[in-house]
């Protein structure tokens, strides 16, 4: 496939901090289901899915009828934290379909519109509840670019970013990162009972279940319940990073359903609002909920064309449908994957993932990078993560079809084998 050169107004006029861009030089116009159209009408399967915001699909007809017909009733679009129709909605269904029957008697806060803000709001009012500082995270996690966030976040580049110091936060070794060479959690649990070891009683622990941009790394669901038993021993709120791997993209609606554990705090962004429409919440315990009025807000918290397309996309959850698509196209992918690994072995390479969220390693980051640029070239959006960009990274719609994962995965082979020819693999 050939791209054309980007309008100079891309390059003379926007930020150098521009990054998807850089990676697949074309102006994208419309999109619909799993597949993206440039301008000049060449298109691509996504398998990006605006990095997991978009786990319907795009323009999913179901949801766009629904904002569609709020739009043209002159529905209100910004409210603050004014008690709307939408929201009233929104609350009911998630309520109905998402809390009650997982027997989750949470609050829900509207933090802001991403990812970031339902962080910043969990990590803030983890630490007004318990009065303490420190909070614990994990190698390889991302929770994003503001200053609490980046504060959790291992990522150096990012970090770098911040031109301050990132304080009060701890990292502690993600399940596996010693190589199954220790206990779990031996290292934490020492530091937390010696009076020595110079680390505060954390407010909090944040994890992600599946740290997507770390590297797609998996946390198996006794490390996960084994973190869970000691928080509760010692007093540390739990907090579940799922603004990524939430609504289904491991197959349950929230990522921490296979571990069996109830976290103190969620965090959801991304596909809550399932249109690609900024939106995030932040889920607490009832007994949580300490805030005074206004002492977390944001300007755009009441974004109704979200609470819309949410509700609507609710409706994908009223049954266990989608689950079970999404873990058996998820085992399709993985077994592609694994085939793909082991051909290309003496390279490193490994796969990796859960459900729709899956990725395939290698030693050299440059191969990952090299593949996904062939994948482009070929049709097929595909990103990298890790910290080294190591990992190539495939989250499909979970709306995906047989025809078309089928379809990215000969791609993608394709790719593979232009970039790393059989001679060099074996």
């Amino acid at each position: 496939m050939t791209t054309a050169a980007l309008p100079d107004v891309f390059t003379s006029l926007e930020s150098e901090v521009r990054s998807y861009c850089r990676s697949w030089p074309a102006v994208f116009d419309r999109a619909q289901g799993a597949r993206i159209h440039d301008t000049a009408g060449r298109s691509w399967l996504d398998f990006f899915a605006g990095a997991g915001a978009l786990n319907y699909g795009h323009n999913n007809p179901h949801l766009k009828r629904a904002l569609l017909d709020y739009l043209e009733r002159d529905g209100v679009t910004h409210s603050l934290d004014m008690s709307t129709a939408a929201k009233q909605a929104f609350l009911e269904r998630f309520e109905e379909v998402v809390l009650r029957p997982r027997g989750l008697d949470y609050k829900v806060q509207f933090p802001g519109p991403t990812g970031a803000n339902t962080v910043e709001s969990a990590l803030k009012l983890a630490r007004k509840v318990t009065g303490r500082e420190a909070v614990v995270g994990f190698t390889n996690a991302f929770h994003g670019m503001t200053l609490g966030a980046l504060a959790v976040t291992g990522n150096s580049m990012k970090r770098a970013g911040a031109g301050i110091p990132l304080v009060h936060a701890t990292p502690m070794p993600y399940d596996n990162y010693l190589g199954g060479q220790t206990p779990d959690f031996l290292w934490f649990e020492t530091l937390l009972q010696d009076s020595g070891s110079g680390l505060n009683k954390p407010a909090a622990v944040i994890v992600e279940t599946v740290q997507g941009e770390g590297g797609v790394n998996v946390a198996r669901p006794e490390w996960l319940r084994g973190l869970a038993e000691l928080c509760a021993r010692h007093e540390i709120l739990l907090i579940v990073d799922d603004v990524q791997m939430g609504c289904g993209r491991t197959g349950p609606f929230f990522s921490f359903e296979a571990a069996g554990i109830t976290p103190d705090i969620v965090c959801l962004s991304k596909s809550i609002s399932g249109y690609g429409l900024p939106m995030a919440l932040t889920l607490f315990r009832r007994d949580l909920d300490l805030w005074a009025p206004g002492e977390h807000n944001g300007t755009f918290r009441g974004h109704n064309p979200a609470f819309v397309t949410a509700t609507a996309a609710l409706d994908f959850w009223r049954d266990d449908a989608l689950e079970k698509q999404t873990l058996a196209a998820g085992e399709r992918i993985g077994r592609a994957l694994a085939e793909l690994a082991q051909e290309y072995a003496p390279l490193g390479a490994e796969a990796r993932g859960a459900g729709l969220i899956r990725g395939l390693a290698f030693d050299d980051p440059g191969t990952a990078d090299r593949i996904g640029a062939a994948a482009f070239e070929r049709g097929l959006l595909v990103e990298t993560s890790g910290p080294r960009g190591e990992v190539l990274k495939l989250m499909p719609p979970l709306t995906v079809t047989t025809a078309e994962i089928d379809e990215g995965l000969a791609l993608l082979a394709d790719a593979v084998r232009a970039v790393v020819p059989k001679t060099t693999a074996a």
